[in-house]
């Protein structure tokens, strides 16, 4: 049965560039990105919205709105309002209309959307009541117990949250059990333990959600790491290994990260390498 895709855009940020390109110089990426007067550059959050039947499917939920004030500034949130809801109503989807919710692991710009607006002296709720959640049992686990290092990307309340539904799977191989055999997931360790990429199958290729194992397009070159990654070495490996696998496939990449472009095919530049081409600003209920 054919999908049908749309981009959703959610809270924006801003963040450090230098993080967000690891050891590559800023002469480097400020060509990519440029940076703000405080080394910012711009980043989305956007998810990936599949019609697959009577089913509604959301690949990721942003950042959202859960931050009180000082937090939202901390991180560079640009929004206060929950930018997500906003653009799911404006193509006619109420959260009570998604039926799973996919999040490829638990770091607040990832799965923070799936949390109710901040208002003072009012806990966090779950904005989608009716979905299913499917995430990986290794980045449950790590959830679960943060190292130091990226204890602060987690949101302490969530984990408790998505258990409580009774409606949370914590997927161990490469299929959901809920999602169906259509969606292929891929296992990624370097940016953070088990962090779940999902492969859509398409009529014209299969559709990758890269999640940050490739945040935006200049990230497609292979020795392009972010600060955040644990493992930086272990990504290249696995972005090479996968980049290839998909340049067979006729794979397209679905960014939640860049700015500009939602998603690209592949093709080899006359230097043999791998590059983004054919981008897309954005998705308007194509078939995958």
């Amino acid at each position: 049965m054919s999908k049908q895709c749309w981009s959703v855009l959610g809270n924006s940020q801003k963040l450090d560039g230098g993080a967000m390109f690891g050891n590559a110089p800023k002469a480097m990426w400020n060509k990519w990105a440029p940076a703000d007067d405080h080394n910012r550059i711009d980043l989305a959050c956007r998810c990936l919205l599949v019609k697959d039947g009577e089913r509604t499917i959301l690949f990721e939920a942003g950042i959202g709105a859960f931050f009180p004030p000082a937090l939202r500034e901390r991180f560079g949130v640009q929004e206060s309002e929950h930018v997500l809801l906003d653009s799911l109503k404006a193509i006619g989807i109420a959260p009570g209309d998604v039926d799973l919710v996919v999040l490829s692991h638990l770091h607040f710009d990832h799965a923070g959307g799936v949390l109710s607006a901040h208002r003072d002296g009012h806990d966090p709720e779950l904005v989608f009541s009716n979905a299913h959640y499917v995430v990986g049992e290794t980045a449950f686990a790590r959830a679960l117990a943060p190292h130091p290092r990226d204890r602060k990307s987690f949101v302490p309340e969530l984990q408790e949250l998505l258990t409580a539904t009774g409606r949370l799977e914590r997927v161990t191989g490469d299929r959901s059990e809920v999602l169906g055999d259509d969606y292929r997931l891929h296992l990624s360790n370097g940016h953070t333990p088990g962090m779940l990429l999902a492969e859509i199958a398409g009529d014209d290729g299969p559709i990758l959600f890269c999640a940050d194992l490739i945040p935006g397009v200049p990230w497609v070159r292979s020795a392009i790491t972010m600060g955040y990654d644990r493992f930086p070495e272990q990504l290249i490996d696995e972005k090479s290994a996968l980049l290839i696998d998909l340049l067979s496939r006729s794979g397209r990449l679905f960014f939640t990260h860049d700015p500009a472009v939602a998603m690209c095919s592949l093709s080899k530049n006359d230097k043999g390498h791998i590059v983004a081409a054919e981008v897309q600003a954005e998705l308007r209920g194509i078939t995958a």
